[in-house]
């Protein structure tokens, strides 16, 4: 069995753009902004707009869709206000991934910055809470691993199991960034071994069943460099090899792999990372 490959995608000039590009490159799922990812306001589509995506989406085939938040929400912030600004910003990006029948809402927890880890995670824990509460629905809330460094959140499978535990949520799930993994010093490199010990670990703290989507994405920067930035497939240090090994997991076969890659001609995900993954699997 191979993986519903895809790639997030610019919805500029409106939702179905999304997936005409995604058309264009090959793309057989998508991750899409649902509002601007650098403002605190997000602007939700009407009826005439859901119904259009919808429509186009069902007509190509395409699924399913994930949201991605903002970069300005921070839920582990010293700063209140800021929290606040973030749950009301979090909630806005939710509700949206509900209205448009998207699978869920993938965000970046933020940094305690010089607050101590456990007053951080017991922020996100109400944080995440009451962004729930907010939005009811099926629309998933799901936390993405972080690439360490700058007191960020989410890091380690432990940080985001104790997560799922506490928010006590079945809405509550993880996507697994390949870059980020890496960067953060959760996996030294992508071959088989470590692979299924990785996966392990994953499934003992946040349970395997949780992992919903994985961000596949190389990596610029080295091993354990706390540095996120993402290269093109088998352009960086995971590399082709990397890739491969990570196609033969039976956990990783089975959900969405998505690109957030820079592409070939820099502008984002393009046909060539596509089908570079799909080779992965022959």
């Amino acid at each position: 069995m191979k993986p519903i490959i895809g790639a997030h995608v610019s919805v500029a000039g409106g939702f179905e753009k999304g997936i005409e590009h995604a058309l264009e490159i090959g793309a057989q799922t998508i991750q899409i902004f649902g509002a601007s990812p650098q403002q605190w306001q997000a602007k939700m589509p009407n009826d005439e707009i859901i119904a259009g995506f919808k429509k186009r989406l069902l007509e190509s085939g395409i699924g399913p869709v994930f949201l991605h938040a903002a970069y300005l929400v921070n839920l582990a912030s010293p700063d209140g206000a800021l929290v606040a600004k973030s749950v009301k910003n979090l909630s806005s990006h939710l509700k949206i991934a509900e209205l448009l029948g998207a699978q869920g809402l993938i965000f970046h927890i933020g940094s305690g910055k010089e607050l101590p880890k456990e007053a951080a995670m017991k922020k996100v824990v109400a944080a995440m809470k009451e962004v729930l509460k907010n939005v009811p629905g099926k629309a998933q809330l799901i936390m993405e691993n972080a690439a360490g460094g700058g007191q960020k959140i989410g890091a380690t499978a432990a940080e985001l199991g104790e997560l799922i535990k506490k928010v006590a949520s079945v809405r509550v799930k993880v996507c697994i960034d390949t870059a980020h993994a890496f960067e953060a010093g959760a996996i030294q490199t992508y071959d088989t071994e470590n692979i299924a010990q990785f996966f392990n670990e994953w499934d003992g703290e946040v349970g395997i069943e949780n992992i919903v989507v994985l961000h596949a994405n190389d990596s610029k920067t080295a091993y354990n460099s706390h540095s996120d930035r993402h290269e093109n497939i088998g352009e960086g240090h995971i590399g082709i090899d990397g890739f491969k090994h990570l196609a033969r997991h039976s956990h990783a076969r089975s959900i969405p792999w998505i690109l957030e890659v820079p592409g070939f001609e820099d502008a984002g995900p393009d046909k060539k990372n596509i089908e570079r993954l799909h080779s992965c699997f022959i």
